[in-house]
């Protein structure tokens, strides 16, 4: 790896955004609304500022582009116009002669005072079961540990079709779920609030190209259709579930809130941090076979944080742990000829390690409630009440190069009467 490099901008050594990430986000700040913004260290560089001063004018990207209220326009340029950018940004920040450093007042943010929108318009959202441990330690609790693993599990990358339109950006807050639940003493369903709200810890990529339907995507094609990456929060209600997922599987235990981190990671930033996939016993498909480092090597960690107290983290895991990787996802989802369109998302499914400290949901911490996790106050937690913020954050360092994610964060209110 090359000796990192160095930015003009003023980067704390701890910091998620280095100049090897770049990650793009939507943001509005000072009167003016929503555009394309670049972080950097605790700044961001407003590109629709940087397109009125004439400062991409090379490139040929229309300014319009970047005063979008998504990245989907920007996406949709396709990768070579994302390299030329990605090139630009790289000089302009890097090198102290850059003209781009004497416009710095006018399109230096500080990320303090933005407000992030939701970076992508999600137009469909499917959601996988990656992690060996997750599904192992879930089929344990209500199956038979003998026979976790259901029998395809290892031969295909299990996954469900999701609902887009509740999926929003960190810091919106999110209500306790309603719905019907069987309560173990009942002979009938019971109408109410979810009493076992649920985090999970996920990561997602997100579509960066169309295909026509009928068109598969190769396992090695898969990375010239992911634009990048951003970590999910993917909310789920317990007892709404348990009730409901047979035979069709969640539906209202999950359709109510997933949460994503606002700065999408591209993923040329993560090509630094691929590690070989595990050994997957029996043998896949040929059409699921990788022949490249698929895997990657980021660490997550999910910290929980009751009213007026300090943060309790509480799973510290890693994206190493996942079973199928993104280029399998990708290959098995579009197999049937299904069509995929750029902004579309796929998250990966908890993101459990084989430590009890690496679980990536409250469902597997406090097993099933049975050994609750303690929390600065002294009070516990076998799942989540109202007004706990649950802090999500992820980041990959190597040789002196750290790229992150930042991180997404929501509070549970409670229920609406």
């Amino acid at each position: 790896m090359s000796k990192p490099l160095q930015s003009w901008v003023e980067i704390a050594p701890d910091s998620d955004f280095s100049i090897h990430n770049l990650p793009y986000g939507i943001f509005e700040s000072a009167g003016r609304g929503p555009r394309v913004g670049v972080a950097i260290g605790d700044q961001i560089l407003d590109l629709a500022a940087c397109s009125s001063l004439g400062l991409l004018d090379a490139l040929e990207i229309p300014r319009w582009v970047f005063e979008s209220q998504s990245l989907n326009e920007l996406i949709r340029l396709g990768k070579a116009t994302h390299a030329q950018l990605r090139d630009w940004l790289t000089h302009a920040l890097s090198l102290p002669e850059h003209p781009l450093r004497e416009h710095a007042s006018q399109v230096l943010i500080p990320i303090s005072d933005a407000r992030m929108h939701l970076p992508v318009e999600v137009g469909d959202y499917t959601d996988f079961y990656s992690s060996i441990d997750h599904a192992t330690n879930v089929g344990t609790m209500f199956r038979d540990p003998e026979n976790a693993l259901l029998p395809n599990w290892k031969h295909i990358p299990v996954g469900y079709h999701g609902r887009a339109s509740s999926i929003i950006v960190s810091g919106t807050p999110i209500q306790r779920p309603v719905g019907q639940t069987m309560p173990a003493d009942a002979t009938s369903p019971v109408f109410g609030p979810s009493r076992l709200l649920d985090f999970e810890l996920e990561m997602a990529f997100i579509l960066g190209k169309d295909t026509q339907l009928g068109q598969r995507v190769s396992t090695a094609q898969a990375e010239d259709y992911i634009f990048g990456m951003v970590l999910f929060n993917d909310w789920s209600a317990r007892d709404i579930q348990k009730w409901e997922y047979v035979p069709l599987g969640p539906f209202l235990a999950k359709s109510f809130a997933s949460s994503i981190s606002p700065w999408v990671v591209p993923i040329e930033a993560l090509a630094p941090f691929k590690i070989p996939g595990p050994v997957q016993e029996p043998p896949v498909l040929p059409y699921l076979k990788v022949s490249q480092p698929s895997g990657l090597d980021i660490n997550l960690e999910v910290a929980i944080q009751v009213p007026e107290q300090a943060e309790a983290i509480v799973c510290r895991s890693n994206a190493r742990h996942l079973y199928w990787s993104m280029h399998q996802q990708l290959a098995h989802h579009t197999v049937n000829g299904c069509n995929i369109r750029v902004g579309d998302m796929c998250a990966s499914g908890t993101i459990s390690g084989p430590e009890k400290s690496s679980f990536g949901s409250m469902l597997e911490l406090s097993w099933r409630g049975t050994q609750p996790l303690p929390m600065p106050d002294g009070s516990e937690r076998k799942f989540l009440l109202d007004y706990d913020t649950v802090i999500m954050r992820g980041h990959a360092e190597k040789d002196g190069i750290r790229v992150g994610f930042g991180e997404v964060r929501s509070q549970i209110l409670p229920a609406a009467e």
